[in-house]
């Protein structure tokens, strides 16, 4: 055991390094012209850890990764990985990797059945328990994404935002977050928002950390899971962020 916890420490000081080194000559930064960072935290060491513990996490993890795709390919069919355009760090368009949670299941005329239609009671466990969202550690390595960031939401909801709510794209939109861990899809979108801009204008280190650690204690718990109702913004009706997944 003393030797296993030896080898993972140096693998993710060897990550990190990594990551240190593609902090440095990486031309992507990790906010947009105009926004000013609020350390050195957020302009030196952000994306660095970002890149180091992820490309760590997902070393670890890939027999859990494997057995997760395995699983879904026999529960579901393929694709095993979902992708789908979202709105990335200047609210530029990227496509972010998820396992799919949901069936090909269509009606008599051959389109596809409502979203809760498809969610099986396997594709509501794997969101529950947020291993759909690991595959995403692959767009936090290739700088798409940050650990801890405004929850990256699909393209069309950009012009749906005021003049305040864009600057949740002044940085990475990231795989958690202060709205994600807050309530998830029971809070509402102004405070989402809020949130989101509450967070871009003070990243710190340790609110990052807090972070990490409250999205663990999430999962764990289960807490603010939906799967079938819908959310209202200026009289347009849209699903939940975390079932409009479009699969």
């Amino acid at each position: 055991m003393k030797k296993i916890i030896e080898n993972l420490i140096l693998l993710l000081g060897a990550c990190i390094g990594i990551g240190t080194l593609v902090g440095k000559f990486e031309k992507k930064k990790g906010w947009v012209e105009g926004h000013i960072p609020f350390g050195i935290y957020e302009k030196h060491i952000k994306r660095p850890l970002d890149f180091g513990l992820s490309l760590f996490a997902l070393i670890v993890l890939w027999p859990m990764l494997l057995l997760v795709a395995i699983a879904v390919r026999v529960k579901l069919g393929s694709p095993v990985i979902f992708t789908q355009d979202r709105s990335g760090i200047g609210g530029k368009k990227f496509k972010i990797m998820k396992f799919r949670t949901m069936t090909d299941a269509v009606d008599a005329e051959g389109n596809l059945l409502p979203d809760e239609d498809r969610l099986t009671s396997f594709g509501k466990f794997i969101r529950s328990t947020s291993c759909d969202e690991l595959v995403s550690l692959i767009n936090i390595v290739l700088g798409d994404m940050s650990i801890i960031g405004p929850r990256a939401l699909p393209v069309r909801y950009i012009p749906y935002y005021t003049e305040e709510e864009i600057h949740r794209h002044d940085v990475r939109p990231g795989l958690s977050g202060l709205a994600q861990v807050n309530g998830r899809n029971y809070v509402s979108w102004e405070d989402k928002f809020k949130m989101d801009q509450e967070y871009v204008s003070h990243i710190t280190f340790l609110d990052d950390v807090k972070l990490v650690l409250k999205t663990v204690g999430v999962v764990f718990k289960h807490e603010n899971i939906e799967t079938g109702s819908f959310i209202e913004k200026d009289g347009v009706i849209y699903r939940p962020l975390d079932v409009e997944r479009g699969e």
